[in-house]
């Protein structure tokens, strides 16, 4: 979640920015880097669980897959810290600071960050050539959304609990309920505190 934005800054302060202050993340938006804040356990366990899957899946190929800690070049005035990437060129591996051609970005949801996941970082997402597919991972119910680009032209899908996400750019398929295995839902904390 953007707490609070800088004043305006260039690009290259932006990444001085974040070279001084190690222990805090920015993205930067034409022209402004906001400050992220920390999410829940649900929301470090989901993003914990797709990085492992991911990366169980696509060990030994082409593709790396990173957790947020990598900022993600989505433009020349836009970069991100995407809850999980994944990208299949050469050149965003090893001693790289940033990932230049991500083909998959994941953004788990929360409510402080749902309407800017959903808003203004999906249309930055969908405008970068390199990103095949953009994953929206609810942190409140099984349920994940995906944009896949076929043809040119953005589709949208949705898949539910007992469903399997196909991610097409990478030929891989992972069930739902992976994504949230360990995660304890409000409902659940509430009906285990009421003992029912």
């Amino acid at each position: 979640m953007a707490l609070k934005h800088t004043p305006r800054m260039s690009v290259e302060e932006y990444f001085e920015l974040e070279e001084n202050n190690l222990d805090t993340r920015y993205e930067y938006l034409d022209g402004y880097a906001y400050m992220m804040s920390g999410g829940s356990a649900n929301h470090a366990t989901i993003s914990g669980n797709i990085y492992a899957i991911l990366r169980s899946l696509l060990r030994g190929g082409p593709c790396r897959v990173y957790n947020s800690d990598m900022k993600v070049r989505v433009s020349e005035e836009r970069y991100f810290h995407p809850d999980v990437t994944v990208t299949c060129d050469p050149r965003d591996r090893g001693v790289a600071d940033l990932i230049q051609s991500p083909c998959l970005v994941v953004e788990v949801l929360s409510p402080s960050t749902e309407a800017r996941d959903r808003g203004r970082k999906l249309q930055c997402y969908l405008a970068c050539l390199s990103i095949e597919e953009y994953l929206l991972v609810d942190s409140r119910s099984m349920r994940i959304e995906i944009y896949r680009k076929e043809q040119k032209k953005w589709i949208y899908d949705a898949f539910e609990a007992d469903d399997e996400v196909e991610l097409s750019s990478l030929d891989v398929r992972f069930p739902v309920a992976g994504a949230y295995e360990d995660v304890i839902f409000e409902k659940e904390e509430n009906d285990k505190h009421l003992g029912t």
